[in-house]
Parts: C-alpha cells; structure tokens; sequence
C-alpha cells in the first residue's frame, strides 16, 4: 500500500469539476463533518474520488453487513441546480494522526482540486470553548484580506487572537498550501464546548456558508438533530440541577 492512494470514481473529470470545494472533516465538535456529509445528502452528490492512507489512523470501520473497509476521505460533486451552484465536497472518516501526515495529505487534496479546476476551498470546524454556546459565534480566516468585506457581510467574525493558538489540522492547512497553488480560502469554525457532536454550531456554520456560496440546501435533518441535542442537554442540565438540590437537602 502506498503512502497516499487516490481511487478515481469518474471517467470524465472535467465533466465534476468546480471553481468551489467545501471541505468537513471530523474535528472539535465535528461541526464542519455535520456541514460536509448533511450537503452530501440533500444536495444528491456522486462520488468522484476515494483516498486512503497509511497517514490515517489505523482504525478500521464495519459496513452493515460487518465487513472491514479501510478509513477513507472521499471527494463529491453536486451538480448545479435551478437553486445551487455546482460545488465539490471533501467528506470522510478521519485526518492524519502525525504533523508530517497533515502536510502530505494536505498537499494531495490540493493536487486533486488543481485537477477538478478548484478557485476556492471553504474549510469547515469547530472551535472549541469548553462550554455550552447557545448562539453560536462563526469565526472565519483567510487567505487573503481582500475576502474580509465579503466575510464580514455572511456574518462571520474576524479576531486575530481568535481561535487561540490558531488552526491546526487541515482547516488551515488546506487554506494556506492552496493559496501558494492560487486558490483562495477561507475557514469557517463554529463556536462549540468541545465535548459534544454539535449540529447546532454546525447550523451557524452553514447559515453563513450559504451567504457565501449561494447554496439554499434543505436543513431539516441538521435542524431536527440541533432539536434534539438540545433537549438532551436540557435533560441532562435538569438532572445535575436536581441532584444538586437534593445533596443540599440532605445536608441541610
């Protein structure tokens, strides 16, 4: 097995390329995975390419039927529509477990977009705060100040000591190596505690993605699922409250 391998699902490649790619990995939250997989769904998206990877953990995953397939990345294009432009969509099971990794798989994604004629990536996660957000800010970088208008006009906030630290993983490094290849890009991170999936970040994510893009994609499985995790953590804050109450009872 080599160290990065790209299946092609596609004869005619000109044919699935677009100047835009929105990119969601698992990550803080998976905020940007919710976002990637739920535009797969309604936006009815086929399969372009495949990558595998011995830079991926080595975990493997179970289809229905129990059988083992190796962790993949996979690359999609939604065709345009009476409502949405074409776009391409880089979706999948995981990111490199190593600095180096990160690097190398990285560049291939943009060796692949060069080919399917990519101009700008939109790169999709969270940022974790460590606590429960009920409105959740969008924090966005880029490749250039010269998007900062247009960003800003989505709804998008702009902090250089936000998120702190900065960016790791391939949010930021598919915006930075794509912009030494010509692409422009921004990350788009939903505010999120970190200890929960939070489709409810992931709808803030989207609200202003689709300002960028143009996209009007059907949201009611993203919706009903936010629903649902906020009842939990109502349930669960209820529980906590009523546990408290009752050890000062008692000690009272």
């Amino acid at each position: 097995m080599d160290q990065i391998n790209v299946r092609w699902y596609v004869e005619d490649v000109c044919a699935h390329s677009s100047p835009v790619l929105i990119a969601g990995l698992p990550g803080v939250g998976h905020v940007g995975k919710l976002v990637a997989d739920h535009l797969v769904r309604v936006l009815s998206a086929v399969k372009v390419a495949e990558v595998t990877s011995i830079l991926f953990p080595p975990q493997m995953y179970l289809s229905e039927d129990a059988v083992l397939r190796l962790p993949r990345n996979e690359l999609f294009f939604a065709p345009e529509s009476a409502n949405n432009p074409a776009v391409l969509l880089l979706a999948g099971d995981c990111q490199s477990t190593t600095p180096d990794g990160h690097y190398l798989l990285a560049d291939a994604y943009i060796r692949i977009f060069e080919q399917l004629g990519v101009k700008r990536i939109y790169t999709l996660g969270g940022y974790g705060v460590g606590r429960l957000v009920d409105n959740p800010r969008v924090l966005a970088a880029l490749s250039s100040s010269a998007l900062k208008d247009e960003v800003l006009g989505a709804g998008a906030i702009l902090d250089k000591d936000e998120p702190v630290g900065g960016i790791i993983g391939l949010a930021g490094l598919l915006i930075t190596l794509g912009r030494l290849s010509g692409m422009e890009g921004i990350v788009l991170l939903g505010e999120t505690s970190g200890y929960l999936v939070d489709p409810v970040s992931s709808t803030s994510v989207l609200n202003v993605l689709e300002k960028l893009t143009g996209i009007k994609a059907d949201r009611t499985d993203l919706t009903e699922l936010a629903s649902q995790m906020m009842t939990e953590v109502s349930a669960i804050a209820s529980t906590i409250q009523k546990n408290n109450t009752d050890d000062l009872n008692y000690i009272g």
